[in-house]
């Protein structure tokens, strides 16, 4: 069984950071200057459309783990990998990406939720169920410790072939959010 938390971050920044801690014309700014036309960072080509539904998807996650017993400290998370993502660590050097692993243990559950695949991926899969990607049992699902323990158990890691016809580029891997980021930051070492 998985049993660490891997958060990958810009190697020239603090780890631990969100966009949506920030005001909203700082993370534009900050956005603005991450864009760089590759897998990791071309989420940033329209600041305004990524920050809306990054705010949309982080309001989804909350409500979602709420209701499953989730006791988020704070109103968005910090974003880290289950285990780690092969296809990250390959392109950590290109990426100009730093990595700081966590144990799991030393969490609570009720401060972790995960989802298969990018949180945003997922709730856009689970509304448009697109049917050369969208899996019902996984997409559009938040989940907690225990039935990621189980689905894990039963089917494995995420890996090339796992998601179905997925592009090539595509990261494979189970997100896990943590609702607490003070408490990150004391794991940190």
């Amino acid at each position: 069984m998985i049993d660490f938390l891997t958060h990958y971050y810009k190697a020239d920044s603090k780890p631990f950071l969100s966009l949506s801690s920030l005001e909203e014309s700082e993370a534009l700014k900050i956005m603005e200057s991450l864009y760089i036309d590759d897998p990791i960072w071309c989420r940033f080509n329209n600041p305004e459309a990524y920050l809306r539904a990054r705010k949309k998807t982080e309001a989804w996650l909350k409500k979602c783990f709420i209701e499953k017993g989730g006791m988020p400290k704070q109103n968005y998370p910090i974003y880290t990998v289950l285990g780690s993502c092969e296809m990250l660590e390959d392109k950590m050097d290109a990426a100009a990406l730093s990595k700081i692993e966590i144990p799991l243990s030393l969490l609570d559950e009720d401060e972790v939720s995960f989802t298969f695949i990018d949180s945003m991926f997922s709730i856009t899969l689970g509304e448009e169920k697109t049917k050369e990607y969208y899996q019902e049992e996984y997409h559009g699902k938040v989940f907690t410790l225990n039935e990621i323990n189980g689905i894990i158990l039963k089917k494995g890691l995420p890996s090339k072939g796992w998601w179905g016809n997925l592009p090539k580029d595509f990261f494979h891997y189970i997100e896990a959010q943590v609702w607490n980021s003070e408490r990150v930051k004391e794991l940190s070492f």
